[in-house]
């Protein structure tokens, strides 16, 4: 299977602060691949080079063959790009924003309203609303039709359900697997970790670095058996107390209870005793599995 994005030895500088530190991965034709990590960990970069506004300070890129720098005209009619802030222009309305960015790439909305269809028929009510006047989940749904209206083989989507309601992300990670199914490459950064499982494959980076490359499953196969969930009245004494308690090699909050990792001879029941002896409220401590969240805070410990 060819690779519709190439990115070797990828790096950028900014002064002393380094954004990107040789990234180097693949996206496959016709794969959804998730760029998972926190804020600052180099994401808008990389897509900002992915998508031609910013040029790398070492490496090589290709996005359907086509090198980032060398042949940025060209790229640019091949790929969809949505950015993290919405971008649209909020003084035109629903319609006039979709026609405008059909214009830049030449062509018609009705040539490629097949393919934007199932995400702009919820919008279609209202087309003379003005784009500000938008809620955030039909403000995300038009600014995909946009990046789509010229059908590209590449969508790259930056951050695009930060802010968004819960009920929305899902019906837009729903929309990506129809794409995806039309054989569009999507690439789509998130530092929500519940969205990876949506994803073929993922790339965990962290401070400009990749951590790993795999799917979510083999991704999570790395992961150390000894996770355990524990939870109690007073939650941050429990977390100091674990974190200093023999056995345990990391504890950290996860949700509303803590995650813990700890060595084979752990033993969860005396840690109970022990815990409760020494005054904690309702200890609960039992065996836990861990998922790609896990993995990433295990990866970056590991790699700070």
């Amino acid at each position: 299977m060819n690779n519709a994005i190439s990115i070797n030895h990828l790096t950028k500088r900014y002064g002393r602060l380094t954004a990107l530190d040789r990234v180097t991965f693949s996206v496959p034709e016709g794969c959804m691949l998730g760029l998972i990590g926190p804020d600052g960990a180099g994401k808008t970069t990389l897509y900002q080079i992915l998508t031609t506004l910013l040029n790398p300070d070492e490496g090589s890129a290709t996005v359907v063959g086509l090198d980032v720098v060398n042949d940025y005209r060209k790229l640019r009619t091949q790929i969809g790009y949505m950015p993290e802030r919405f971008s649209l222009y909020p003084d035109l309305t629903v319609s006039e924003n979709l026609q405008f960015f059909a214009s830049l790439f030449g062509v018609d909305v009705k040539d490629n309203y097949d393919l934007i269809a199932p995400i702009f028929n919820q919008l279609k009510k209202f087309p003379n609303r003005k784009a500000r006047a938008l809620s955030g989940g039909m403000k995300q749904k038009l600014a995909l039709s946009c990046a789509l209206i010229h059908r590209p083989k590449v969508l790259l989507l930056d951050e695009p359900t930060t802010g968004v309601d819960a009920v929305s992300r899902s019906e837009f990670w729903d929309m990506l697997a129809t794409l995806k199914a039309k054989g569009i490459t999507i690439l789509v950064s998130t530092s929500y970790m519940d969205e990876a499982e949506q994803c073929e494959r993922i790339a965990l980076i962290n401070k400009g670095k990749i951590l790993g490359v795999d799917t979510p499953k083999n991704l999570v196969e790395r992961l150390d058996s000894n996770i355990y969930k524990a939870s109690a009245v007073e939650m941050y004494p429990l977390l100091n107390a674990l974190r200093g308690y023999p056995g345990v090699n990391d504890c950290y909050t996860f949700g509303t209870t803590l995650h813990v990792v700890a060595d084979d001879g752990f033993d969860p029941d005396a840690a109970i005793d022990k815990l409760r002896g020494n005054g904690l409220t309702d200890v609960r401590i039992c065996q836990a599995k861990g998922n790609i969240e896990d993995l990433f805070i295990k990866l970056a410990k590991d790699d700070g």
